[in-house]
């Protein structure tokens, strides 16, 4: 987390994934949010269970919303692997091994119920979670271990999991995940 006297800065793009500068996160996300970098990450333990969050209640977007492990954002001069790592022991309290992005080109757009709108050139990780989770109660307000195919099925069903996470299980699913890392 940022600390409160530095301002946390998401990277806008092009269509084509080319920087066009960045801007404050508290002031991009609106009803037209212009499209930025961000990423998901997924959490496996050894036994193939994949850890889901539910977001507390006071984010600015999907606010109460159970979603994959981790999502944030890369700083302007930080790489995507750093970031994934820096969130997660932010978010999570816990480390990463065997990170491997899954997902390379994932992009969504999405509008939540009060208007607010996610716009996001996303790559998705997938890792083997490294410790005991410790969730920030700021970002994470609940977080529960989940045999991988019930997460597939939460996502065909269309049960209350976020957008993203919805459209990004069936894709890690047909990828071969978590099998496959």
């Amino acid at each position: 987390m940022a600390s409160s006297n530095t301002v946390e800065l998401v990277v806008l793009v092009d269509d084509d994934g080319h920087r066009l500068g960045s801007a404050p996160k508290a002031q991009v996300h609106h009803e037209s949010t212009p499209l930025h970098l961000a990423f998901s990450c997924y959490l496996f333990d050894h036994a193939g269970n994949v850890l889901l969050t539910r977001r507390a209640l006071h984010k600015r977007t999907f606010a109460g919303i159970w979603t994959n492990s981790c999502c944030g954002h890369p700083a302007p001069d930080e790489s995507m692997t750093d970031a994934v790592h820096r969130r997660v022991g932010e978010e999570l309290g816990v480390g990463i091994v065997e990170l491997t992005c899954v997902l390379p080109d994932f992009r969504y757009y999405a509008v939540a119920s009060d208007g607010v709108a996610e716009n996001e050139l996303c790559p998705v990780y997938c890792g083997l979670i490294d410790g005991p989770v410790r969730a920030d109660p700021e970002e994470v307000m609940d977080h529960q271990w989940v045999p991988w195919e019930q997460a597939c099925t939460a996502a065909r069903l269309g049960w209350a999991i976020s957008p993203w996470a919805a459209e990004q299980i069936p894709l890690l699913d047909h990828a071969g995940v978590p099998q496959g890392r």
